[in-house]
């Protein structure tokens, strides 16, 4: 599993409805990626948003970077949307899971 955390604040002028055009239109597009496993947003109350997407290993995440309408949209983000982010992007080092068994 590779994964990629956004974390992201967007400009207070930002076109919203153009915004949630985008951001939907990329996560069909990621979704259609081989190697491409889920992606999941959280919006915090102070307004910052971490938005989760993994990939089943680091090429598949590469291979979705180098997309070309993703990077245009990137592009996008930085010039219209984005006040400021951080990208993380890697290997968990250890994983734990907990699922409790139904009766």
């Amino acid at each position: 599993m590779f994964l990629v955390v956004f974390r992201n604040r967007k400009r207070a002028d930002l076109d919203a409805a153009a915004y949630s055009a985008d951001a939907n239109a990329m996560e069909v597009l990621a979704a259609a990626q081989p190697g491409y496993i889920s992606f999941k947003s959280y919006t915090a109350e102070d307004g910052e948003v971490v938005a989760i997407s993994e990939w089943v290993d680091e090429a598949a995440a590469l291979a979705w970077r180098r997309v070309a309408s993703h990077a245009e949209m990137q592009a996008k983000g930085r010039e219209e949307y984005y006040e400021d982010y951080t990208l993380f992007a890697g290997t968990p080092s250890r994983v734990h899971q907990f699922a409790r068994t139904k009766a």
